[in-house]
């Protein structure tokens, strides 16, 4: 089968608010050709889908999703970067196994340096060459087969996002009574959501323990929430009519409904990064990275949710711009000098840090600081810093860490950890 092959200077992979802020200011900052590819028909990410308020940078008020994500659009095209829809990256022809020496000669006919992906869409087959990679593919909830609840394969089943999908973008209906497995953020926008599609939210349900909130929204009398509680099963053949909770003493209840929203659990959509030899980090299971947002394989960067499911829209789209200036340097071939680059890890409670590599002498991650995350919630807890035995640094948090929501860790000891040492250690105490 005939493929078409040609190059471009910058090809970012993915098209939400990562990879539009990316491709945005790239184009902006001369990097040559800049090629955004999106696999769905519409670029803007998620958000083209949260009909909710809050983006733009402003909690209360500010843009729907929708109207955020083609400000996205539009930013990007206008500073010249082309924007290419219903394209799927299936692979990299030039891949190599994590570990290895990915831009060595066996890499060869094609350029030392360069990547080499294979593309499809409405064109058919192509091969694409880039001097430089930024992948952009954001995150996923898990669906119910990867949580390994127990039931049949009734409808009514949905995540967040294939619930804002078929209420703002298919008008399809959702059913009438509807539980929310989870008390995150998203979790109320999945309840905001079936509201607007004409549901009864009759419950919500989490693993954690009450918290102040929880208490709140209780007074609020917006719905019945269930702490402490797991679901272990759900009932119907061809349409749900109940879910089965276990709390933690033991009890069991079935709570009558037709519709359940599962929420959270993000996943990084790391199946490109995995395929081009890439190293994952065991923490946030996306690429491992650097402040710069440097990968293991030298001139394929990433950004956005693909590291840290899941941050909002914001974040994202800044943490793209942010890597414009590193690409830029590895274009013009005056990016720092390699050096050991020495990984972060977290202790239990905590679940993963980012960035979680060291990067060159000097990078600071954005707004310098560390993303965090934690299993369970910690009441002003102290977060120490450690390598090889010796303490870097230890920081008080003003507020709790409660799961679902980042907190952060100042980069000041940067300067301390021993770029020849060992694995550096975060802890909360």
């Amino acid at each position: 089968m005939t493929r078409n092959e040609r190059a471009v200077d910058v090809l970012v992979v993915g098209a939400g608010p990562a990879g539009l802020g990316a491709g945005a200011e790239l184009a902006a900052s001369g990097a040559g050709r800049v090629e955004i590819l999106e696999r769905e028909l519409d670029a803007g990410g998620v958000p083209r889908h949260c009909h909710h308020g809050g983006f733009g940078g402003r909690l209360r008020g500010g843009d729907t999703g929708p109207d955020y994500a083609r400000q996205c659009v539009r930013a990007a095209v206008r500073a010249g970067a082309v924007l290419r829809t219903g394209v799927t990256v299936t692979g990299w022809a030039n891949a190599t196994p994590a570990g290895s020496a990915a831009d060595s000669p066996a890499a060869a006919p094609y350029p030392v340096g360069a990547h080499v992906l294979d593309v499809t869409g409405p064109a058919g087959l192509e091969r694409i060459t880039a001097r430089a990679v930024v992948l952009a593919t954001g995150a996923r909830e898990r669906p119910r087969s990867a949580r390994l609840i127990p039931g049949g394969r009734p409808s009514g089943v949905y995540t967040t996002g294939e619930l804002q999908q078929a209420v703002h973008l298919y008008r399809q209906p959702v059913g009438s009574r509807a539980v929310v497995i989870g008390n995150e953020p998203v979790g109320h926008a999945a309840a905001d959501t079936l509201r607007a599609a004409g549901a009864e939210v009759v419950a919500m349900v989490t693993d954690q323990p009450p918290s102040p909130v929880a208490a709140l929204l209780r007074l609020q009398g917006r719905c019945p929430l269930f702490t402490r509680a797991t679901v272990i099963g759900l009932s119907g053949r061809t349409r749900l009519t109940g879910v089965t909770l276990r709390h933690e003493d033991g009890r069991t209840l079935t709570i009558p409904c037709d519709t359940v929203v599962l929420t959270g659990d993000f996943v990084p959509d790391h199946e490109l990064a995995r395929r081009g030899g890439l190293t994952l980090d065991p923490g946030t299971r996306g690429p491992a990275y650097d402040a710069d947002y440097r990968t293991s394989r030298q001139g394929v960067f990433a950004v956005g949710n693909l590291l840290h499911g899941v941050e909002r829209a914001g974040v994202a789209s800044s943490e793209g711009r942010a890597a414009a200036a590193p690409v830029l340097s590895h274009l013009a071939g005056t990016a720092p000098p390699a050096r050991p680059s020495v990984p972060l890890a977290v202790g239990a409670p905590l679940l993963w840090i980012a960035p979680n590599r060291t990067g060159p002498a000097g990078s600071r991650p954005l707004r310098g600081r560390f993303v965090l995350r934690t299993a369970r919630r910690l009441e002003h807890p102290v977060l120490v810093v450690t390598q090889d035995g010796r303490e870097l640094d230890r920081q008080r948090l003003l507020l709790p860490a409660v799961p679902g929501r980042p907190f952060h860790l100042g980069a000041g000891w940067l300067e301390r950890a021993d770029p020849h040492g060992g694995t550096v250690r975060i802890t909360a105490v």
